[in-house]
C-alpha cells in the first residue's frame, strides 16, 4: 500500500483530499498546524475526521505565535471582511491571507515525510477559488516541490487533487467517495469567526454555500446544525432534497 501524509485542516477541502486519498489507495497519515489562529474549532475538526477516517498517525503541531501579518484569521485587532453576497468581496488579495503558511506548512510536512519515509504530500490548495492566495497556484507548488526535493536529495511528491477545481466540483467529488467522506464534512470547519453554525457572511462562508447550491447538494455541516435545532434550514433550492 502506498503511503501518504495530509496535512489537514479541519476544513472542506482537505477533508476531501483525505478520503480522496484514501479511496486511491493510500494509506495515510495526517498532520494539523496551530498557528495560533485565533479560533482553535479547526483544529478539533481535524481531530474528529481524523478518527472518523480511523487515521492511526495523526500529528498536531504547534507553531505557536510565528506568523506576524494584519490577517483576521491571527491578528485580533483587524475585523474580519463582511457582505451579503460573494460578488462584493475585493478582488485578488483577501485580508485573510497569512502570508508564507502554506510554505511553511509544506516544508514542515516534508520534514515529517522524509522522517517517516514517506514521498507523497497531499494539500487541498485549490487556485481556481483560492482568494487570491498566491501560495495557492500552480506554480508555487511545482516551485516548492521541486526546492524541498532538492533540499532533502530525496523526491518528495506534492499532490493537489483540487487545485482545478471549482467549489461545486469539490461538492460532487466529496459526494461520489465512499462513506464516511460525505459524513465527514458534517464536522468540518470553514467560517473564519470561528462559529458553529456558520454565522457570518464571511468570503470562506459565502464560498462554501456558494459551492452546495451550484452544485444542487445540502452542506452535511448545515444539515447537522439543523437537526440540533442550532438554526433553519436555507431557503435555497438544494435544501429542498435531503440527501
Amino acid at each position: 500500500m502506498k503511503d501518504a501524509l495530509v496535512i489537514l485542516s479541519g476544513g472542506q477541502d482537505s477533508t476531501t483530499c483525505l478520503f480522496w486519498a484514501i479511496n486511491q489507495g493510500y494509506k495515510c497519515s495526517t498532520i494539523t498546524f496551530d498557528y495560533n489562529q485565533l479560533h482553535n474549532i479547526e483544529i478539533q475538526s481535524a481531530e474528529k475526521i481524523s478518527k472518523l477516517a480511523k487515521v492511526m498517525d495523526h500529528e498536531l503541531i504547534d507553531l505557536g505565535p510565528l506568523f506576524h501579518g494584519d490577517s483576521p484569521l491571527t491578528n485580533k485587532a483587524k475585523n474580519l471582511e463582511v457582505h451579503d453576497d460573494i460578488g462584493k468581496f475585493k478582488k485578488g488579495l483577501q485580508d485573510t491571507f497569512v502570508p508564507a503558511r502554506n510554505l511553511l506548512f509544506l516544508s514542515i510536512a516534508a520534514n515529517r515525510a522524509y522522517s517517516k519515509n514517506i514521498s507523497t504530500l497531499i494539500t487541498g490548495v485549490c487556485q481556481e477559488d483560492f482568494g487570491g492566495y498566491p501560495d495557492c497556484r500552480r506554480e508555487f507548488i511545482d516551485s516548492l516541490e521541486k526546492s524541498i526535493s532538492l533540499a532533502l536529495d530525496k523526491r518528495i511528491n506534492i499532490l493537489t487533487p483540487l487545485m482545478n477545481l471549482r467549489k461545486s466540483q469539490i461538492v460532487d467529488l466529496a459526494r461520489k467517495l465512499p462513506d464516511p467522506s460525505w459524513r465527514a464534512l458534517s464536522y468540518t470547519h470553514t467560517s473564519y469567526d470561528g462559529q458553529y453554525p456558520p454565522s457570518s457572511n464571511d468570503h470562506a462562508n459565502l464560498l462554501r454555500a456558494k459551492g452546495f447550491e451550484e452544485a444542487g447538494l445540502p452542506d452535511p455541516l448545515i444539515l447537522r446544525a439543523v437537526n440540533e435545532n442550532l438554526m433553519e434550514l436555507p431557503k435555497t433550492k438544494n435544501y429542498e432534497i435531503k440527501s
